[in-house]
């Protein structure tokens, strides 16, 4: 389904301004439910009030969690501000949802060796990775080839959390098996390049345009990448992607 200019124009300003594509489809979400919830009239013509009415809409009928709430309001604040130009005033009026979070279920050292062990060959080394570099998960498939570094025993994270970057270590048992996935990245490189309209691998912030090379570099290169090549939404090509 097509989507609406307003909602394009958005998602435009959004890539200018180098947003994630994560945090860009986030937006877009809450931001569209925002004007369905006030029937489809312009942001514009919408205030605090209307803002109040929505986030306390989604407490009360929708019973989002806490961190579910505070995300559609600052995708709404975005709006008003960052792309509308429009102060937004006082909004503690809503009503704050009460939905507890859950516990998170920490194993003990047993539990994990025992998940290890019965974790198949084709999942161990991403598993192994989470638990043994502290990961998360978006952080593992957003690995590059180059962000192991097999001297210092440590791996680089790009844009963590928050945006950060950050050193973790790398144990030593897994040496030989990432050894292994550096090697099937390459060949999966080269039956790629076999393809007429490969782009090589997305780069961030036109590093691309500026190293022409650098796509069809293995360091650039996904370290668990797609068991097939996606179409890059921005350009059309056909490249590795992770979003």
């Amino acid at each position: 389904m097509a989507r609406s200019p307003f909602l394009q124009s958005v998602e435009d300003f959004m890539r200018v301004h180098r947003y994630s594509r994560r945090t860009i489809s986030s937006y877009l979400y809450w931001i569209k439910l925002f004007i369905l919830f006030n029937d489809k009239r312009h942001p514009l013509m919408l205030g605090d009030v209307h803002i109040v009415r929505f986030l306390t809409f989604l407490a009360t009928e929708r019973n989002v969690s806490a961190g579910t709430q505070a995300l559609a309001l600052n995708a709404v604040v975005f709006l008003k501000t960052k792309f509308l130009g429009q102060p937004v005033g006082d909004l503690t009026g809503f009503r704050r949802s009460e939905r507890q979070r859950k516990l998170p279920v920490v194993l003990t050292q047993a539990e994990v060796s025992a998940l290890l062990a019965a974790v198949g060959k084709p999942h161990y080394l991403k598993v192994a990775l989470l638990y043994g570099s502290g990961l998360r998960r978006i952080e593992l498939v957003r690995l590059r080839v180059k962000d192991v570094d097999f001297d210092y025993r440590q791996v680089r994270v790009i844009n963590g959390k928050g945006g950060r970057h950050r050193l973790v270590t790398l144990a030593d048992e897994l040496l030989s098996a990432l050894r292994e996935q550096v090697g099937r990245v390459e060949r999966f490189l080269s039956r790629d390049r076999e393809a007429e309209q490969y782009a090589g691998v997305w780069l961030p912030d036109a590093l691309a345009r500026k190293y022409p090379s650098a796509p069809f570099e293995l360091g650039w290169h996904y370290l668990f990448p797609a068991s097939r090549l996606s179409v890059d939404p921005a350009s059309g090509c056909l490249a590795d992607i992770v979003f």
